[in-house]
C-alpha cells in the first residue's frame, strides 16, 4: 500500500521520539494514502517552521495488517468509538499513552472535527451528537505507526519538492 508522509525536510531515519504526543492517536508517524492531503501538509508545515515543502513516499507492506501487530482501523467515517479515542489522545492533562496499538487507522480530525470535540469536551453534546454532527463529512484518512514494530513494515519509495 502507497502511503505519503508531508514535511518541510527529508526525513532520513523515522524517530518516534520526535512525534508530538497529543495528535489524533498519540505520538508517532503519521501517513495518508490520499497525495493531495499530504501535499497541504507539507506546505502547511514549510509555511509554519520553514524548510521546503517536501513529499515522501513509503510502501507499506500488507503483511503489516495481517501480522501479529496490534491493530486499530476505525470507520471511515467519524464514529463515537474514533470521536472519544481522538479526544483522550488530544487531551493534554494525559500523561501516559491511551493505547498500545501499533498501528491505527482512521480519520484526520480537521478543524471541523476539533469543533465537535470542543462541544463534547464542554459537555455541549454527548459523544453521540458529536459524531452524527460529522456523518455527512468527508474526513481524510491517516494510518498511525506508533512502534518500531511496525515500523520495520514501512519503505521509503521517493521523496519530492511540492
Amino acid at each position: 500500500m502507497i502511503l505519503y508522509h508531508g514535511t518541510n525536510e527529508d526525513i532520513k531515519a523515522i524517530d518516534l521520539n520526535r512525534g508530538m504526543r497529543h495528535k489524533d492517536f498519540g505520538k508517532g508517524f503519521y501517513l495518508t494514502p490520499d497525495r493531495n492531503t499530504a501535499i497541504r501538509m507539507a506546505q502547511k508545515k514549510a509555511r509554519l517552521f520553514g524548510g521546503s515543502a517536501t513529499l515522501i513516499t513509503y510502501e507499506l507492506d500488507d503483511a503489516a495488517m495481517q501480522s501479529d501487530l496490534k491493530v486499530k482501523i476505525f470507520p471511515e467515517q467519524a464514529c463515537v468509538e474514533w470521536l472519544v479515542f481522538v479526544d483522550a489522545n488530544r487531551d493534554r492533562k494525559t500523561i501516559a499513552p491511551i493505547h498500545d496499538y501499533d498501528i491505527v487507522v482512521g480519520p484526520i480530525a480537521d478543524d471541523g472535527v476539533v469543533l465537535q470535540l470542543t462541544n463534547f469536551r464542554e459537555g455541549i453534546y454527548t459523544p453521540e451528537q458529536a459524531a452524527a454532527q460529522l456523518q455527512d463529512k468527508y474526513l481524510d484518512q491517516q494510518y498511525y505507526l506508533g512502534t518500531e514494530q511496525a515500523l520495520r513494515f514501512l519503505h521509503k519509495t521517493n521523496i519530492e519538492s511540492v
